[in-house]
């Protein structure tokens, strides 16, 4: 299974794709970065990490903490 959750621009040829995908059977939540190849086909680079389904709330707690660290630095809303 590959599902495309969502898609960061880092720049005019550069982005971040998160998606769940698998890899040697197993499936992960997978942060990559991609290039723009040939101006037209978006390629994964070696840049990036992924994640066990099983690491995921401890992930996402990291985030939501990092959500209120910026919030209280007043560097997002």
């Amino acid at each position: 299974m590959e599902k495309i959750i969502g898609e960061i621009e880092r720049n005019e040829t550069e982005k971040v794709i998160v998606q769940i995908k698998e890899f040697k059977g197993k499936q992960y939540v997978d942060f990559r970065i991609h290039y723009l190849a040939d101006e037209e086909e978006w390629k994964p680079t070696r840049k990036g990490f992924t994640i066990r389904p099983d690491q995921w709330e401890i992930f996402a707690g990291f985030v939501n903490e990092t959500e209120t660290a910026l919030k209280d630095e007043k560097l997002i809303d």
